[in-house]
């Protein structure tokens, strides 16, 4: 049983839906090479376990790290595919106008969301690195860490702007709401 929605079966092949960023595939490739980098760690650790009794002792800051990355890459990903997480009953229900006006509204609040955390963890990464914080657990500079944050969270601001935009086109909420079929989305 195929898991793609009956209207984009065809489309699966040619590349992006029309309204989907072509850039996405940015965090699609961050989301890999984390997934990769996190089960190679894994697997590394589990090994040496097993053999020597003894792990390594970077892999699981290391790991939390990968972690809060894959999960802010992620959100930035599901920002920009508008599939972030909202109760459909009030933003699916009503008219083209309200669906609209309650979509741009969510979008914007995200942005202002991000936008306020990449300016505040500015300050933590100053903080960081002007009094020579090291991490816990294998002594780096905890910069090196926390300087993603505010990185990541300008590229979700910028992704949710660029919804907000793609939500105030002229057609991009139909009349009638489109029903949706959750009995493929769990297979």
């Amino acid at each position: 049983m195929s898991s793609i929605p009956p209207e984009t079966e065809g489309a699966a092949d040619s590349g992006p839906l029309p309204d989907e960023p072509r850039s996405l595939r940015l965090e699609d490739w961050l989301t890999v090479i984390i997934m990769a980098a996190l089960a190679l760690i894994t697997f590394a650790n589990v090994l040496v376990r097993y053999f020597t009794d003894s792990s390594f002792a970077w892999t699981e800051e290391i790991s939390v790290f990968l972690m809060i990355l894959l999960a802010l890459v992620a959100g930035s990903a599901a920002v920009a595919r508008d599939q972030h997480i909202r109760i459909e009953f009030f933003s699916d229900s009503g008219s083209a106008a309200r669906r609209k006006a309650l979509a741009r509204f969510g979008s914007l609040m995200v942005a202002l969301l991000f936008a306020l955390i990449a300016v505040l963890s500015v300050r933590v990464v100053w903080d960081d690195f002007r009094f020579e914080e090291t991490s816990p657990g294998i002594g780096i500079p905890q910069w090196w860490y926390s300087a993603w944050l505010p990185i990541v969270s300008a590229l979700i601001t910028a992704r949710a702007l660029a919804l907000f935009i793609r939500q105030g086109r002229p057609g991009a909420f139909p009349e009638v709401p489109v029903e949706k079929d959750h009995s493929k989305e769990i297979a």
